[in-house]
């Protein structure tokens, strides 16, 4: 008899172990909780903690809190001016409402990632196909993204998504038309070069052709000023010379010192040997005459 009313309290000791144990609801900081009865939500639990549930009857499903990745799948999106592009690009999300998150999307976060991969995909294309290969390309510093959230706007509030973050890890050409655009490109670089080159040559030609202008002008005005000073030095020269002949008492002596740098001029090579005539007038001075 001991041994069965043992039996019992204990069986009794375990069921109210179970009951208490399927009543308890833990939430970590990282989820919600979600308090389902009868397959339907009867209250969440958003806050860290631990709260109660009516064993049995109610159950618990659980759903991330913390920011999410999703890698999108590479795909093809093309420009307006006709170019295709390969966009591979991820996004960053978290769930603002769990209720409607798991009424529209059955708590799926599978459901939610296809559903993110067509809105995301969409809006891309549509604001790729509305701008330039190279709007798209100049755009990857942070337009191109914003412009694509912005254009999803709320089409995610319906299932308690919020996006928070897009970015394109690659945002390249088809292999096929990579050849033909660099070369393209280095084409059109070439042609830049070469005007650059023109305009610097024509205006390197300009300088020198002002600058060998002025030299010019400059050199001119230098010799006319030497010219000028030559001259007036001649006629200086020819002014103390004029006076120093005119003195009567100074030009046998003048007449002596020319007569003498005629002589010297006249005695070139190694023969300083001078043969004058009686009549000469150098050999007039000479005999004192």
């Amino acid at each position: 008899m001991k041994i069965f009313k043992r039996a019992i309290l204990i069986i009794i000791l375990f069921v109210a172990l179970m009951v208490g144990a399927s009543s308890i609801v833990v939430t970590q900081e990282n989820e919600y909780s979600l308090v389902r009865q009868f397959g339907k939500i009867d209250h969440i639990v958003e806050n860290a903690g631990v709260s109660f549930k009516i064993p049995f009857i109610q159950s618990v499903d659980t759903l991330p809190k913390q920011t999410l990745l999703y890698d999108l799948s590479p795909s093809d999106v093309i420009t307006s001016d006709k170019k295709t592009m390969i966009c591979d690009s991820y996004i960053l999300w978290h769930i603002t409402d769990p209720q409607k998150f798991a009424q529209t999307l059955n708590s799926s976060i599978t459901n939610a990632e296809n559903r993110l991969d067509t809105i995301v995909y969409n809006s891309t294309k549509n604001i790729i196909s509305s701008s330039t290969q190279e709007e798209v390309i100049s755009g990857r510093d942070g337009a191109l993204s914003a412009a694509i959230i912005s254009n999803i706007g709320t089409a995610l509030d319906q299932y308690g998504i919020e996006l928070l973050d897009f970015e394109t890890k690659q945002l390249d050409l088809p292999s096929d038309n990579k050849a033909a655009v660099y070369e393209r490109m280095i084409s059109e670089r070439d042609n830049i070069a070469a005007t650059y080159t023109a305009e610097g040559s024509s205006e390197a030609q300009k300088i020198k052709n002002t600058t060998d202008k002025e030299v010019t002008v400059m050199l001119s005005e230098a010799e006319k000023n030497a010219e000028i000073l030559i001259a007036e030095g001649e006629a200086e020269y020819m002014r103390i010379l004029s006076e120093a002949y005119a003195d009567e008492s100074k030009q046998d002596f003048y007449s002596f010192v020319r007569s003498l740098d005629a002589l010297k001029a006249s005695m070139t090579g190694n023969n300083k040997t001078v043969i004058l005539s009686p009549d000469s007038p150098i050999a007039q001075i000479f005999y004192g005459k």
